[in-house]
């Protein structure tokens, strides 16, 4: 990767490391589909949705060593609909093609036009309300407090 001021990635599945973290001058921000610190992890939105959150939302935070840990820059929220609770898989996927990638956009629009101006936002996550839930796409997962939400009758 060559030098640059800002790495940039969103909605990422791929880890990047400490040495591709410290190429550009101002680190990486990245876009997580969740109100940071709930829901880190892969399957962010299923989850939300599983657990028949109202709210959610996208946060644009600066990576670190730790997985969607990273201070927060911006943040924005959405209703999830009652009516999604019924299928959390493909409601999930329609919740961010339609919400949460286009919020996603305008954050990263947000913080890009800050930065040019010299503005650099960073707030510490609140550990307090912090959640991680696996991935709901790998098989046999075993997570006892998860398992009253669901999860096996919608991956069958």
């Amino acid at each position: 990767m060559p030098e640059c001021d800002l790495g940039i990635t969103a909605h990422s599945f791929d880890y990047i490391g400490k040495k591709t973290r410290y190429i550009p001058r101002l680190g990486w921000l990245g876009y997580h589909p969740s109100l940071l610190p709930r829901h880190r992890g892969r399957s962010s939105i299923e989850w939300a949705i599983r657990m028949k959150e109202p709210i959610t939302g996208g946060t644009v935070f600066w990576l670190n060593a730790g997985i969607d840990r990273g201070d927060i820059a911006y943040q924005d929220w959405c209703w999830i609909p009652p009516e999604y609770f019924l299928s959390p898989q493909k409601s999930a996927a329609r919740l961010w093609r339609d919400t949460l990638l286009p919020m996603g956009v305008k954050l990263f629009e947000s913080a890009l036009n800050d930065i040019l101006n010299g503005v650099i936002k960073r707030t510490p996550q609140d550990k307090r309300f912090s959640t991680f839930e696996p991935d709901t796409n790998v098989k046999d997962i075993y997570r006892p407090d998860l398992l009253m939400i669901g999860y096996e009758d919608s991956h069958q």
